[in-house]
């Protein structure tokens, strides 16, 4: 029996000495969701999430006449610039279930990203 243990001792010790300290987590897959601002403003309106992953929205502002010229997500503090006809990645990770709402800056035009 002291001869098993210690064996097990000897394993565990061993393999522990060959997993580097530094070893990753799985790396979790982003969820990229195109977004157009078109005449008719966000396209689409509405796009499902996963609670915990982290998110990139690709959003281009594809007309010129609109007031959708910033992206605005209150709930998590982002307001970024929209240039037209240039991509613009808005990163974060949605914490909890539930609703987060988008908008223009001036909070006309909105959309919203249900989060499950």
């Amino acid at each position: 029996m002291k001869r098993f243990v210690g064996s097990l001792v000897l394993a565990v010790m061993l393999v522990s000495a060959l997993t580097p300290a530094h070893a990753a987590a799985p790396k979790v897959r982003e969820q990229r969701i195109p977004i157009a601002v078109t005449k008719n403003g966000f396209e689409p309106t509405a796009v499902v999430l996963k609670a915990g992953q982290p998110v990139v929205l690709v959003v281009t502002r594809k007309v010129e006449r609109t007031c959708v010229t910033d992206i605005v997500l209150k709930d998590y503090g982002i307001k970024k610039a929209l240039p037209l006809n240039r991509p613009v990645e808005v990163r974060f990770t949605p914490r909890k279930a539930g609703t987060i709402r988008y908008a223009c800056a001036m909070d006309m035009v909105a959309g919203k990203l249900v989060v499950e």
